[in-house]
Order: C-alpha cells, then structure tokens, then sequence
C-alpha cells in the first residue's frame, strides 16, 4: 500500500468517524461549525482555543466563523450519552481488532 493510498484511506475513516458524530448532534445547524472545530483541532497551531482556530480554517470569515464555532461550544445542547455511543461505536470496534491481530 502506498502512501497516497494510506492517506486517502486515513481521510476516509476520518470522515466517517466525523460523520457518525454528527449524527447524533441533534440538529443541522450543528454540522459545518462541528465540522469546522474538527479541523481546527486537527490543522497546526499552538493555540486550540476557537478565535485561533477560526483564523485557521476560515480565514477570510473569521469572525463568523468564530462566533459559530463559539456557539457550537458554548452551547452544547447535544446529547452527550448519543455522542460517546457514536464514538464508542467507531472505535470499540477499531480496538478488538487490534488486540486481536497482536495476539
């Protein structure tokens, strides 16, 4: 496998663990700033607090994309049993195969 293939298998899970998380955020209006804060995460850069990572991955609409971002954050009316659900459900999986294929 090579390199191209790593990554762009890399981006695929990425965007489905992404995808199962958003899901279950409980509206549509929580999907692009999720999105959004995914990436600032994820992009280089010291500082991971949302105004910088705002810069980052919107840089021509900062301060929209900030306020976005903050709401997303600030106001995190999601439910967070359906969220660790949809993540333990990507990753649980993930992990059994691992352990399986060390032994």
């Amino acid at each position: 496998m090579g390199l191209g293939s790593e990554v762009h298998s890399s981006e695929s899970r990425l965007a489905g663990y992404v995808e199962a998380i958003t899901s279950v955020l409980g509206h549509a209006d929580r999907v692009v700033p999720f999105q959004s804060y995914c990436a600032g995460l994820l992009l280089p850069g010291d500082r991971k607090s949302v105004e910088p990572m705002a810069a980052r991955v919107q840089p021509a609409r900062v301060q929209a994309a900030h306020q976005s971002m903050h709401h997303f954050v600030a106001k995190s009316e999601w439910s967070d049993d359906a969220v660790l659900a949809a993540v333990r459900a990507r990753v649980m999986p993930m992990i059994a195969q691992r352990a399986r294929s060390v032994r």
